[in-house]
């Protein structure tokens, strides 16, 4: 599967962006979706993922709450939706996909396609 990263932007403190992630090929819901983000000089971090059914997994404290994952199996694309953005959302973030699982979790193992990255940038 091929991974389309697309969304990121400027935007100023509080802001809202919404990242989206194409796939391509006929199994994308057969995949669990994760999003990563990664900021200089830091380690890429997994931020939230997404099972098959939709159950979804928010694994940085900091985007509970202002973080939304979402997928339309049907356009075979899993979204990010982030409101209240923070400078610290600063980072590139990359979607990724596993097959081989059918529900989320925060684990970072078994991602074995990953989009180009789409570089989000919060002004303060």
């Amino acid at each position: 599967v091929q991974l389309q990263a697309s969304g990121g932007g400027l935007v100023q403190a509080g802001g809202s962006l919404r990242l989206s992630c194409a796939a391509s090929g006929r199994t994308f819901s057969s995949y669990v979706m994760g999003w990563f983000r990664q900021a200089p000089g830091t380690e890429r971090e997994v931020v939230a993922a997404i099972g098959w059914g939709g159950d979804k997994a928010y694994c940085e404290d900091s985007v509970k709450g202002r973080f939304t994952i979402s997928r339309d199996n049907a356009k075979n694309t899993v979204y990010l939706q982030m409101s209240s953005l923070k400078p610290e959302d600063t980072a590139i973030y990359y979607c990724a996909a596993k097959a081989g699982y059918s529900l989320s979790s925060c684990s970072t193992m078994g991602y074995d396609y990953w989009g180009q990255g789409t570089l989000v940038t919060v002004s303060s």
